[in-house]
């Protein structure tokens, strides 16, 4: 389980004006690369509708909807703080709304994305499965988020993830304990098997990992 959405709500509100820039600072702009897989991953499905939820200031959504623009994009996130931002920078369409029970009705999507958004969610399980709820017959779910690497590189990332990043991200935000945050909830999130078997739990088939940078990052991706 993830930690309250209230709380979470408040840091990403509080972090916006900053958010984009400091995640590519503290990524060293390895995220954007990322980005570009999913993307490249979606194209090979050709969805009509896309739904990236928790798109905050919109960096997935509009690589889509700049890369792909065949494809209706609609952004939601339950921070309009994050939203304004995203429309700001040119996404079309957005949505202010809790992911856990949005407002739209079912099978109404060909792909729903969600990059670094899953982990900051009260229940994953409830999530995904409304996730499940939006997807047409055949359509495709793509997750992208932090992982903790396996073998001799875990040690190094949680010394990064737990002791410098946040002192980065308070010289970059003022705010310490958004990332403090960041790093407890990638120690909490399943990954690799454990995410592919939470897919195949919620209803979804024919889960893929694919590990990223050694596997700090991974993108999952599922069919309904």
């Amino acid at each position: 389980m993830a930690l309250d959405a209230g709380y979470v709500h408040a840091i990403f509100s509080a972090i916006a004006p900053r958010y984009v820039a400091v995640n590519h600072v503290l990524s060293m702009g390895i995220d954007i690369l990322w980005r570009s897989r999913a993307v490249e991953l979606i194209a090979d499905w050709k969805p009509s509708a896309l739904m990236d939820v928790a798109t905050g200031t919109g960096d997935l959504a509009l690589n889509i909807q700049q890369e792909l623009p065949e494809i209706e994009v609609l952004g939601v996130d339950f921070c309009e703080s994050m939203l304004e931002i995203a429309r700001r920078r040119g996404l079309r369409h957005t949505l202010c709304a809790d992911a856990m029970q949005l407002p739209l009705p079912s099978a109404c999507f060909d792909a729903v994305s969600t990059a670094f958004g899953l982990r900051n969610m009260p229940d994953y399980s409830g999530a995904l499965r409304e996730f499940h709820r939006m997807l047409r017959p055949g359509g495709h779910l793509l997750i992208l988020d932090f992982c903790i690497p396996d073998g001799i590189a875990a040690a190094p990332y949680r010394f990064y993830l737990h002791r410098v990043l946040p002192r980065l991200a308070d010289l970059l935000t003022a705010s310490a304990t958004a990332y403090s945050y960041l790093g407890e909830s990638i120690e909490n999130f399943p990954r690799y098997e454990a995410m592919c078997n939470v897919l195949s739990d919620t209803g979804y088939n024919n889960p893929v990992c694919l590990p990223l940078l050694g596997g700090i990052a991974a993108i999952y991706f599922a069919q309904v």
